[in-house]
């Protein structure tokens, strides 16, 4: 099913119900549509046409999302560009995706090399034009509300470009299809329905593959799009109480922020029905602590990557409600920690390097299939066929399915620290580490060790300036075979994350990944 239909869909059936709140202002679903007209026609009178790409750079906005739909309409590709990356990564992204049309904040125009922006028609967000550079309300209201391009892209075509969030290396451009996002969303979420209103606050960023399959989903659902810039506490909990939202995604330190924050107690949140979290490994401690602070919310674990078009396995709203027996209640605080079971949609297995189906129990790789996974890299074929193996995605996530089918997480491939021989998760160690009363976040990495080749690193962030070196590595003594056990500390005042909460492995190996022996 073509995506650009969603729309059409929803402004059919709910034309008048709000699709879209933002920053004060309210969209109902047939202005959007209007909206996204004439940014399509815009669009298509700049030169835009099947192919070519349409490109973002800007905080979550309702123009996000028009663009998405009006580059739909064109048959063209969207590409949202993570502009919080680093600058030779934006340049990077923006070499490899030469987008015909780039739509950006004004405030992050000085980001774009000199060289891309001599090659690509430019339209500022916000702000008058200046110089070359249109301005996207101008370009609006120039154009006609009606619709004159219909999309005649199939389900195969690439709909949109999105890179990959470079925690590891150069980004890479994930070609997802119409197909990649229609097949889920048909199959997990119900059309508009003039019956049944439903909201959704969303703060995860649209170039991340939640975000965008989030605002696919409401628009779809015919729900109604909360939208914010970026998250801030505070803001999120007015938001809530102010617009009695029913469903949020949200990180596992977005949640964390949300219950520190000392006016948490303070609002009305009893209209959440769903809360849905991922992208990060979420601490036991949190969603415990969740689970007992949103007592009428129902949480699902959503797990996938910009590959698997989103979800993959999920944990459902029944492995959260900690009740029943002491050896029931224990069980479930184990699943907690685990990624649930995979979709209907797709198929998942854990295998070993040759591929093979590994035993239940042990750890290999998660592999997975289905008419959502992305069609390739784009222009990138070695890392495809690195990628794709006969059909199967090859995630680089480690982990294990136990007997009743629940699959764990153990860490990136890349990730894992080779000690004399040995294997260590640094999931493990790092769970552990946040075990400890006066650890308040820790992340793991190797670092080159002359006689055990690497050995494991931690890098802490303390709830006081008391715990010492040796008061962690002894309390990772008793909890830790002796090769897992960390050799060094090192105490930070926070660590780097990206949008979604993923520690930056990179950023702590580029420098805290000196030699143990300098160690002092």
């Amino acid at each position: 099913m073509n995506t650009s239909e969603f729309l059409m869909i929803a402004g059919a059936i709910v034309p008048d119900r709000p699709a879209i709140i933002f920053d004060g202002q309210t969209t109902t679903f047939e202005g959007l549509a209007e909206r996204v007209n004439r940014l399509a026609n815009g669009l298509s009178e700049m030169g835009v046409g099947p192919g070519d790409r349409v490109a973002t750079m800007q905080v979550n906005t309702n123009q996000c999302i028009e663009a998405y739909f009006a580059a739909a309409q064109l048959d063209a590709i969207y590409v949202p560009i993570n502009f919080r990356a680093k600058t030779d990564e934006l340049a990077q992204m923006l070499k490899i995706a030469q987008p015909t049309c780039l739509l950006l904040g004004e405030r992050y125009l000085s980001l774009v090399p000199e060289s891309s922006q001599s090659a690509v028609s430019i339209v500022l967000l916000d702000g008058e034009a200046t110089g070359s550079h249109r301005s996207y309300d101008a370009l609006l209201s120039e154009s006609s509300p009606d619709q004159m391009h219909f999309p005649e892209a199939g389900d195969e075509d690439t709909t949109v470009i999105m890179f990959t969030a470079g925690t590891t290396g150069v980004p890479k451009g994930v070609m997802l299809t119409h197909d990649s996002f229609s097949s889920y969303l048909l199959a997990t979420v119900e059309p508009a329905d003039p019956e049944i209103e439903e909201s959704n606050l969303i703060t995860v960023p649209f170039y991340h593959i939640a975000g965008l399959q989030a605002a696919l989903a409401a628009v779809y659902g015919g729900r109604t799009l909360v939208v914010m810039r970026q998250f801030e506490p505070g803001e999120w909990l007015r938001l809530a109480q102010e617009k009695q939202v029913n469903r949020a995604m949200l990180v596992p330190t977005m949640l964390k922020h949300l219950m520190e924050h000392p006016d948490f107690s303070e609002h009305d949140l009893s209209s959440l029905s769903v809360i849905t979290y991922g992208a990060a490994p979420m601490p036991l401690e949190v969603i415990r602590e969740a689970i007992a602070r949103f007592p009428g919310a129902r949480f699902i674990n959503a797990f996938g990557q910009t590959e698997t078009a989103s979800t993959i396995t999920m944990l459902p709203p029944d492995d959260h409600v900690l009740d029943g027996s002491p050896e029931e209640i224990e069980t479930k605080l184990k699943r907690l920690t685990s990624i649930g079971k995979p979709l209907d949609d797709v198929e998942v297995r854990i295998v070993d390097e040759g591929g093979k189906t590994v035993a239940v129990g042990e750890t290999g790789e998660i592999v997975a299939r289905g008419s959502r996974m992305m069609a390739g890299y784009w222009h990138e074929e070695s890392a495809t066929r690195d990628a794709m193996r006969d059909g199967w995605i090859y995630t680089g996530d480690l982990g294990y399915q136990d007997a009743d089918g629940y699959i764990f997480l153990s860490g990136r491939a890349k990730d894992f620290i080779k000690r004399g021989g040995e294997m260590v998760s640094p999931e493990e160690v790092e769970m552990v580490l946040r075990s400890h009363p006066e650890v308040d976040d820790a992340a793991v990495i190797g670092v080159p060790d002359v006689e055990w080749g690497e050995e494991v690193r931690a890098v802490v962030v303390g709830r006081s300036g008391e715990v010492t070196e040796k008061q962690i590595i002894e309390f990772c003594r008793e909890k830790l075979a002796g090769f897992k056990r960390p050799r060094s500390v090192v105490f930070v005042d926070e660590l780097p994350r990206n949008v979604m909460g993923k520690v930056l492995k990179r950023d702590l190996r580029e420098e805290y990944s000196y030699p143990l022996e300098n160690w002092d």
